[in-house]
């Protein structure tokens, strides 16, 4: 290993230490488009069995003053999401519970010509029952967006990339399918504002993030979890509910005033109660909506030949 990556090496090592965390393995790997990476399992020093894939470009220099503070932020966060029963689970506004993985950092060049660049990934549907329902991702980055990131690298994409591919799946342009090709989720200035500097996906108020807690608690910790409490104030559900982490731990607070979950660690965490165990049905009957909602549909005259064209 040359000096630079020991170094580099090091600097993350430290980085993730600071945050509870450490550095398990390393290896070589290539990206899409072929260029040397550096793959390194991230585990929770407290349960190393909570772990996480880390791929950087082999050139990528940690240590650059400007990137400290988004790679501190991003272990931080890294540390308390590998606490949940499943790290990788993200509910949507729909009501699809949704794992992520497989995606293939950073990104890359685009091969059709475009001025793009691209990241692949997968999200399965998780009802703990049927996770062969799943979507492949080729999630596209504008070069003008591009200029807001401050790399084009893990760490400091991984969440509006997953967030896109969420609000993608709301507006019914992704289907969830037991085989396909990839699909296309596009990322642009739309879903960021140069005035306010954030990342913007939705407007939601305080019903709806109430719903939506609800739904990642019923799904995470009484599906997935066996009861176990979740992380309810993660930075990158306030990001896709145009929200505070404040303003999310005060609904969780809410719900658990009308006995949904119950609160622990400063109200940032929460486990299911039989109260919300008892709108199983509800929940499941929202997933085959939502399943129903992406699923493409056609006009039925234009099927039986019967057109104007």
């Amino acid at each position: 290993m040359s000096t630079a990556a020991t170094t580099h090496a090091e600097q993350l090592e430290a980085a993730a230490k600071a945050a509870g965390l450490t550095l398990t393995a390393s290896e070589p790997g290539t990206d899409y488009a072929g260029q040397a990476t550096t793959r390194t399992i991230v585990a929770l020093t407290s349960d190393p069995s909570k772990t996480h894939l880390l791929e950087l470009s082999e050139g990528f220099d940690p240590s650059n003053p400007k990137f400290a503070p988004e790679l501190n932020t991003f272990f931080t966060e890294l540390a308390l999401r590998l606490r949940n029963p499943d790290p990788d689970f993200y509910l949507t506004l729909l009501g699809l519970p949704l794992t992520f993985g497989k995606f293939a950092w950073p990104f890359h060049g685009s091969t059709s010509g475009a001025d793009t660049s691209i990241v692949h990934g997968e999200v399965h549907l998780a009802t703990g029952a049927d996770a062969a329902l799943h979507a492949k991702i080729s999630a596209s980055l504008t070069r003008t967006f591009a200029d807001v990131v401050s790399a084009l690298e893990q760490p400091f994409a991984e969440g509006f990339i997953f967030n896109a591919v969420r609000k993608t799946l709301d507006q019914g342009q992704l289907e969830l399918v037991k085989s396909g090709n990839r699909q296309p989720v596009p990322v642009t200035t739309r879903y960021y504002s140069l005035k306010q500097s954030k990342f913007i996906f939705n407007d939601t108020d305080e019903q709806k993030r109430e719903e939506y807690l609800k739904g990642k608690v019923y799904w995470l910790s009484g599906v997935l979890g066996a009861g176990a409490p979740v992380w309810l104030t993660d930075p990158r559900d306030a990001q896709y509910l145009n929200t505070t982490v404040d303003e999310l731990q005060k609904n969780a607070a809410a719900l658990a005033s009308e006995g949904f979950v119950t609160l622990s660690e400063a109200g940032e965490w929460g486990a299911i109660t039989d109260t919300l165990r008892a709108q199983s049905a509800a929940y499941e009957a929202e997933v085959q909506e939502a399943l129903t909602f992406i699923k493409p549909s056609f006009n039925e005259d234009m099927r039986g030949g019967h057109t104007n064209m």
